[in-house]
This record gives C-alpha cells, sequence and structure tokens, in this order.
C-alpha cells in the first residue's frame, strides 16, 4: 500500500485535539502518515504523542506560555456567566466564543495555503465549528469531525446546539434559536463578508460551518441520538459510537480512608478547573460521602490545602484509562467525558458550565445514563442523592452495559482510520 499523507486539524482544545489523535493512532496503524496542523499552543500534545505537527496560528501570534494564559483568562473571566443558563449566556460567554472563532478563521486563512503547500495532504480532517476556505478549496477531499454533541448539525426538529434544552421543549427549541440569531446576526454578517472575499457563498444566519461533501464523522453514541425530521444520510454521516484514544495505564495508590469504598472521579476539564471555589466545595462535599475520588484540579494544584482522607487530586489525570476503574464520573458535560463514560459502561453527573455542556447534561437525563446537576443552586443532599442512585439503579446500569458493549464493538478510532483509508484507496473519493 502507497503510504498517503492525512492532516488533522482540529480546534485548539482538548477535546477535539484528544479525539483526533484517537483516530491519527489509527490510523498510522493502517501504514498511512498523520500530520497535524495545530494551534501554536498546542504543538506539544500532538509531538507528545509523538505526530509531526506544523504551526497555523488563529490568533495574533503569541508565545505558547502565552496563549495558554489568554485561554486560562479568558475562562476564568466567564465563571460568574457560568452558572447562567444556555440562553442567558448567549449574550456573553457564547458571543464572545463566537467572536474569537471568527476572529480565528482569519488568522488561519493567511497561515494555511502556505502550511498545506508544505505539507502536501491527501486528504484533510477538520475537527472545529467554523469554515476555513483554504482547506476546502486545497483541492483535496476534506473530512469534517463533528467531536461536541451531534446537534452541531442542526435540524429543526433537534434542540439547537449549545441550548440543553429538552428534546421536546420546542418553545424553547424557538426562544433559544430567535435569541441566538438576534445577538449573533452583526458578527455573522462579518464572516460572510469574510466568506465572499476568500470566494465562498454566504451562510445563513446563525451557520458558521457546513457539512462535508465527502464525509462527516460523529462521535455520538447511537444510544443518545437525536430523532430527526430530515435524517443524515448513512454513508456520508457516519456515527463512531465514540473516539477514545490510547493512553498509559493508570495506578491506584491507596487511600487513607474508605479503601473499600466506591471510586468517584471528578473532573471539569483543564479550563473548567479554574472554577477552584467550586471544586473546594465538591471535595469538601465527597469528604463527607462514603466514597473515595479522584479529583483533576488542572493547573491550580497549589491552591489546595489539606484535603479529605477519601480524596486525591492531580493536575491531570490519563481520563480513559481511568474512568474504567471507577463507578460514577462527576463532570462538565465536555463530549469527550460524556462518550467516555457511556464507552465504559459508567454512570455520570453532569454540573455544564457552558457550550455542548448544556446538550450532553439534558440528554444523559433525559435518556437514563446519569443526572444533571445545576452549578448555582446545587446541594449536598442533591448531590448525594445523584451519586447512591447512579450507585444502586439496576436499571442504569443494565442499560449502561448494553450501551458500553455495543459502543466498544464498533471500535471507533478503528472506523474512522477504515473510512478514511477507503477514500484513499483506487476508487475511493480521494
Amino acid at each position: 500500500m502507497h503510504k498517503k499523507t492525512i492532516a488533522f486539524f482540529p480546534e485548539a482544545a482538548y477535546g477535539p485535539a484528544l479525539n483526533s489523535v484517537g483516530i491519527a493512532q489509527a490510523v498510522e496503524r493502517l501504514g498511512h502518515r498523520a500530520v497535524f496542523l495545530s494551534d501554536p499552543g498546542f504543538l506539544d500534545v500532538y509531538r507528545g504523542y509523538g505526530f509531526e505537527a506544523h504551526p497555523v496560528n488563529l490568533s495574533a501570534p503569541m508565545a505558547p506560555e502565552q496563549m495558554a494564559k489568554f485561554w486560562e483568562d479568558f475562562i476564568n473571566g466567564h465563571i460568574p456567566n457560568f452558572r447562567k443558563s444556555a440562553y442567558d449566556q448567549i449574550d456573553n460567554y457564547v458571543l464572545d466564543c463566537w467572536s474569537a472563532i471568527v476572529e480565528s478563521a482569519g488568522y488561519a486563512q493567511a497561515d494555511l495555503p502556505d502550511v498545506l503547500a508544505r505539507v502536501k495532504p491527501d486528504l484533510i480532517c477538520v475537527d472545529n465549528v467554523i469554515l476555513f476556505p483554504a482547506i476546502k478549496q486545497f483541492g483535496v477531499p476534506w473530512v469534517r469531525i463533528v467531536s461536541c454533541s451531534e446537534n452541531e448539525i442542526e435540524d429543526p426538529a433537534i434542540p439547537p446546539h449549545l441550548s440543553g434544552c429538552a428534546s421536546d421543549d420546542w418553545a424553547g427549541h424557538a426562544r433559544y434559536r430567535d435569541h441566538f440569531n438576534a445577538t449573533i446576526a452583526p458578527l455573522h454578517a462579518q464572516f460572510n463578508a469574510f466568506l465572499a472575499e476568500h470566494g465562498e457563498a454566504p451562510y445563513p444566519l446563525g451557520q458558521f460551518f457546513e457539512a462535508s461533501p465527502f464525509l462527516n464523522l460523529l462521535l455520538y453514541p447511537d444510544a443518545v441520538k437525536f430523532r430527526r425530521l430530515h435524517p443524515l444520510a448513512p454513508g456520508r454521516f457516519q456515527y463512531l459510537e465514540g473516539c477514545v484514544r490510547q493512553e498509559k495505564p493508570y495506578e491506584l495508590t491507596p487511600f487513607r480512608a474508605n479503601e473499600d469504598a466506591p471510586l468517584v472521579y471528578l473532573s471539569f476539564g483543564s479550563l473548567g478547573a479554574g472554577d477552584v471555589p467550586l471544586l473546594k466545595r465538591l471535595i469538601a462535599a465527597l469528604g463527607q460521602f462514603p466514597c473515595r475520588a479522584l479529583v483533576n484540579v488542572g493547573a491550580y494544584l497549589d491552591q489546595y490545602g489539606e484535603l479529605p482522607a477519601n480524596v486525591q487530586i492531580a493536575s491531570w489525570f490519563p481520563q480513559p484509562s481511568v474512568i474504567p476503574l471507577v463507578d460514577v464520573v462527576l463532570h462538565h458535560g465536555g463530549n469527550n467525558s460524556f462518550t467516555e463514560c457511556l464507552y465504559f459502561g459508567k454512570p455520570a453527573i453532569i454540573m455544564p458550565f457552558a457550550w455542548d455542556g448544556h446538550d450532553n447534561a439534558t440528554r444523559l437525563q433525559e435518556t437514563g445514563y446519569g443526572f444533571k446537576l445545576n452549578r448555582a443552586d446545587w446541594t449536598e443532599e442533591a448531590l448525594f442523592a445523584d451519586l447512591r442512585a447512579c450507585l444502586e439503579s439496576a436499571a442504569m446500569h443494565d442499560r449502561l452495559r448494553l450501551t458500553s458493549q455495543a459502543m466498544q464493538s464498533q471500535a471507533g478510532p478503528d472506523k474512522a482510520a477504515g473510512l478514511l483509508d477507503a477514500m484513499l484507496q483506487p476508487g475511493g473519493q480521494g
């Protein structure tokens, strides 16, 4: 087989980045060359897994440590907004995020033509929420990866992306769409002007990206898929049933208390870890519950003093190696955590703070795989009730076991790699 080059261009966030790592690992097992196009701040992430990575500026050039601090400050500055509903975040966090995303497209367009000319990919995989014209115009097939909630691909019969609405809350759907479109309209007009400048047709209000005409890979599991008015074409839209990367094994160390108790894993991701007061309150609560707990505190390890005897903290955990060991996961609703819990058959409690965490929290609860807990007004009693239900519900455990078996049988990264490989074979779309 002639080795082909597949370029991966994920969003500068750990969820999309690590999903692409999982697919790239499988692609290389098939004998192809996986290369990453990367925000400069994420180059070391991909190189740490042994991949070649090329910088593409998504903002004004700055040192990697400055970039990390920029996004840390951006998230931390919005912590008060994270206690608001998804609807009430449209005017602040959501608008600010889309403003940064639109700006990133302009910076990327300046760099991408030269980077693509050097890398010479035979196929490009993009995991983002916005169109980069240079990708579409390079002259090779491109694949869209949807690592966030499935409703990133819109449909009039499902909740709007980022809304956190229940499936049957039709009034809520309309209310969110109307407010989002009105708020985003000036920015959307700016983006359409950018598209016109680079030879692309304008998008309808509210849309910033399109499905690939070649192939679209969705990480969403079949067990929680929405019922669409317009079903996605099965050939062009492939569900991966999660996309769990390979990590080194994790060895548990003894706890100072509750050594035989159930194990809870708490993580709000690298950026969500900035809400130190919330994590401290949760740690104190878990200290009163008959469990053991592993807590991801991100870059804020030095802000924690003495811990309950049944709690251990770290700046980072190899999550795909930890979740199989635990009994319950408490997380922020990021799509990696959401799908990994289902993949390993673990019940979850989601305390969403932003983006598709709202969608995943609602979907988790309405499909019976766990609970949504509001971070603005939660109580220890509510947390303990949800934990007990996660530990004791035989029906939930049976449902999770069957879903886990189905997801693992699909081997998402290998399925994705096989689909990409087929595109590159003679007679394929590549």
